[in-house]
């Protein structure tokens, strides 16, 4: 089962729902098996790290997944929430913003 994401690694996407609804961040991966991403500065938890004969337990800060469903798009016009579209010029495929048209491609 070949699962299709609009959120790829790299976009800048805005929480909608949850703890950290409002933050904006870009995603460093995506989980396709789970229907997940990680977003940079979101959803920060803490690991406890047992201590052992090497080193002193700690306690460490990292970012945790989030579903895919409680992101979506930043425009880059009006920084809000968006859908994307695609369209088809001279042969390549684009993503463009619905809300303002403007392109999210790099």
């Amino acid at each position: 089962m070949n699962k299709k994401f609009k959120i790829k690694t790299g976009d800048t996407v805005i929480v909608i729902a949850g703890k950290d609804k409002g933050k904006t961040g870009n995603v460093s991966s995506v989980i396709k098996a789970d229907d997940r991403v990680v977003v940079e500065g979101v959803n920060i938890v803490k690991i406890h790290k047992k201590a052992t004969q090497e080193s002193p337990g700690k306690i460490e800060e990292k970012e945790a997944s989030i579903h895919i469903s409680n992101v979506a798009h930043l425009d880059p016009k009006n920084k809000k929430a968006t859908r994307i579209k695609y369209e088809l010029k001279d042969g390549i495929k684009r993503r463009l913003s619905v809300s303002s048209g403007s392109l999210l491609d790099k």
